[in-house]
């Protein structure tokens, strides 16, 4: 998905000149593309997340729009009071790019998992957030939402769900599974790939989200009848459904303790709950 973003932005610097770059030491040399053709607008400021932050509301300040870049869990929850007052107490908005969604960095370990970067991030106003699955989801969410007056936040990963999804309309749930099942499932972004897995066999109707927030609770009123169990790798989609729906809902996500552990993504996954026999499980407990 980083190729993408530095695809879709390379694309649309060209027509307007506002778009600026503020990297944290990370992806520097996959945009050197851009650096070479706007090195005006191309800032590498090192590892200083709240820096990088202050430094956009001040761009925001003077009608730019700032694109901060860096590893999840360092560019939200370091900078988490800036985000909050510089740039959505003085509605300053801007754009917050990062990579290394949850467990993306399992080999780095538990400082590099990014966990809660969308559960209180939610809870700002008028800020919205993006979890792309894929890089076509990528693209067109990076180009809806990048001219909005919010801020705005793209949660990319490097394990896309590699689903071919035609139906995107940027903020809106895609119903991917209408069984007229008793069972619904709800998720967001690259964990699509190990809940279809999951669902071999089971009948359920199936909702997929790329946007946290705003939310579309439109596809969920269609199966309010049915059980509704969320499965998400982060925080912030379970939450956004009871908000939405007058019905109960069950969840499988992150358990209540650090992953301690090393390797790829799918073994931290596992130890978490969320490899496809896991979630199979949570869906079919018979």
């Amino acid at each position: 998905m980083r190729n993408q973003f530095k695809d879709t932005i390379i694309e649309l610097a060209k027509d307007d000149s506002r778009l600026t770059l503020l990297f944290g030491d990370i992806s520097v040399f996959l945009f050197r593309e851009f650096q070479a053709k706007y090195p005006d607008r191309f800032y590498n400021l090192g590892i200083c997340e709240a820096t990088l932050v202050s430094v956009a509301a001040g761009l925001s300040s003077q009608g730019f729009i700032p694109i901060v870049h860096s590893i999840a869990p360092f560019v939200t929850e370091r900078a988490m009071e800036q985000i909050k007052l510089d740039l959505i107490y003085n509605e300053l908005p801007a754009k917050i790019v990062s990579c290394g969604a949850t467990f993306d960095y399992a080999w780095d370990g538990t400082t590099h998992h990014a966990w809660t970067d969308t559960g209180w991030m939610r809870m700002l106003p008028n800020f919205e957030i993006c979890q792309p699955g894929s890089q076509k989801e990528t693209d067109q969410l990076l180009r809806h939402y990048l001219f909005s007056k919010n801020t705005s936040y793209f949660r990319l990963s490097d394990n896309p769900h590699e689903e071919t999804i035609s139906n995107i309309t940027p903020g809106k749930g895609i119903i991917l599974k209408d069984q007229s099942a008793d069972l619904t499932v709800v998720t967001a972004g690259p964990i699509l790939k190990n809940v279809l897995a999951a669902l071999e066999g089971i009948s359920a109707n199936l909702i997929y989200y790329n946007v946290l927030k705003p939310f579309d609770s439109e596809p969920l009123q269609r199966f309010k009848n049915t059980k509704i169990k969320v499965v998400h790798d982060a925080f912030g989609l379970f939450e956004a459904v009871c908000e939405n729906i007058d019905a109960p809902v069950k969840r499988i996500g992150l358990p209540d303790r650090f992953c301690c552990s090393y390797g790829t993504i799918d073994d931290v996954r596992k130890l978490a709950g969320l490899d496809p026999q896991s979630i199979n499980n949570f869906l079919n407990p018979n």
